[in-house]
């Protein structure tokens, strides 16, 4: 089982102490230096690049050289004859903390242009270069995909997120979802159009004379761990865009979640209340009650669970039941339905008339009847004699259309099989969709406007 190298204890001690921001600040500042090509600084140089690393605050000699000493002693930085420098752990603890630092602060997001970069950097490694051109785009193809994946992953982590957060004000909450339904679509549609042209590149490639090559551009001839490093990067860029149906399918589903919960929303907005609202203003409510009659009266009035008022039946010959007879035991006295509405046992008034519902009979049949005529049409329009585009069905009447995107909608709630392809059916069991990825996209129009999506490979059969 592969684990991870323990990581030195005292790394990150400098973040946990009472001078924990002096620490960092200074830290900071040798880290600052370094990517100035400077690599040692003396106390003077310290103080100076202390402002230039935000510290705004004065620090005296002695509270400097207390810091020093601190993380000299936890093994961040060395010193030798008054000049101190970073030692490995300390660069170690200063890229952590930038990581964590840009991690906290930043966002997530599915690039388009990464993965145009990606395929642009594989469509010139698939030609002849020289080995210096070879070693340049190798390794930005491989930082190319450092970044996809990096963003990729806080972009699922803040999707996820905002899939659980609903307490934000409802207006922003609405638009920021329905503006990143559009992102979601978007970059679905262009890594179709992407990553069978990027694996194809990528199993037309000899990933060792590739390598073999970029080592002599850089001119490390003899260093084989840099081979198995770059082995690790090219099976990791295989792997990514293999699996990255299942990245597909996540947006999919997320795209499905976003517009059920703005559904949610819209009808959250048109109710005055709702269930849970009530529950709250009830609890509220009892709450506020000082005694136990008053939370009873409280509960008679919310729910209707007053006493019971058939207490008072009796059998009709009570004599034939003995009186110490278990009620349960006893046979059951008929209440009338009554009984809870108006506090009688039965209700007295005039007979109704008898209606004649022949034309209502007649009415409804007709009405059955055109709207199955209607379904048979519709059905006969979808079903299809094998494997098709959405595009290519044209000229259908927005009811029909409609039905369509129905079912289109069902298969995209559910599970791919083995082979990536999606089935669903009506809700009679009439008929069936088999639904496919998506190669392009299509633009349908009915009577009642245009709409655009992905153009999927779809199979209509009835059952």
């Amino acid at each position: 089982m592969t684990t991870f190298p323990p990581v030195p204890a005292d790394l990150f001690r400098f973040t946990t102490t009472g001078d924990a921001e002096l620490h960092t600040a200074v830290l900071r500042a040798f880290g600052l230096a370094n990517e100035h090509l400077k690599t040692v600084l003396s106390l003077d140089d310290v103080q100076q690049r202390l402002r230039e690393a935000g510290w705004s605050e004065p620090v005296t000699d002695d509270e400097l050289t207390a810091s020093l000493t601190s993380l000299r002693q936890w093994g961040l930085i060395d010193t030798a004859q008054q000049q101190y420098g970073l030692t490995k752990l300390g660069e170690a603890a200063y890229a952590g903390l930038k990581h964590a630092l840009d991690t906290l602060t930043g966002s997530g997001s599915l690039q388009t242009a990464t993965v145009d970069a990606i395929a642009a950097r594989l469509d010139e490694l698939s030609t002849p270069l020289d080995n210096q051109r070879t070693f340049t785009a190798l390794m930005e193809l491989e930082g190319h995909l450092s970044a996809l994946r990096t963003n990729t992953t806080r972009f699922n982590a803040d999707l996820q997120r905002l899939l659980r957060d609903e307490d934000t004000d409802l207006a922003t909450f609405q638009d920021v979802k329905r503006t990143t339904i559009t992102y979601l679509r978007d970059f679905i549609a262009d890594l179709d159009a992407r990553k069978q042209q990027i694996r194809d590149r990528i199993n037309g490639i000899d990933a060792v004379a590739l390598h073999e090559r970029a080592r002599n551009g850089a001119g490390l001839h003899q260093d084989e761990n840099w081979l198995q490093n770059r082995a690790k990067a090219w099976e990791s860029l295989r792997t990514w865009f293999h699996n990255v149906d299942e990245l597909q399918d996540v947006s999919r589903k997320a795209i499905v979640q976003l517009l059920r919960v703005l559904d949610r929303i819209s009808e959250q907005r048109k109710k005055p209340t709702n269930t849970a609202a009530d529950f709250r203003a009830l609890a509220k409510w009892f709450a506020r009650t000082e005694t136990e009659d008053e939370a009873h009266e409280l509960f008679n009035a919310a729910f209707g669970l007053y006493s019971a008022r058939h207490a008072h039946l009796a059998h009709a010959d009570g004599e034939l039941l003995p009186s110490a007879e278990a009620w349960h035991n006893t046979p059951p006295v008929p209440v009338s339905p009554q009984l809870r509405a108006t506090g009688k046992q039965e209700h007295i008034g005039a007979t109704g008339k008898v209606r004649n519902v022949d034309e209502v009979r007649r009415s409804r049949r007709e009405q059955a009847e055109k709207e199955r005529a209607e379904l048979e049409y519709a059905w006969s329009q979808i079903q299809t004699d094998g494997a098709i585009r959405i595009s290519t069905l044209t000229n259908l009447d927005h009811d029909t259309f409609h039905r369509l995107i129905d079912l289109v909608g069902r298969a995209l709630g559910s599970d791919p099989d083995s082979t990536g392809t999606r089935s669903a059916g009506t809700s009679d069991g009439r008929m069936q969709i088999n639904l496919r990825n998506a190669r392009g996209w299509a633009t349908m129009t009915t009577q009642k406007g245009t709409l655009s999506g992905p153009d999927y490979v779809i199979d209509v059969q009835s059952r």
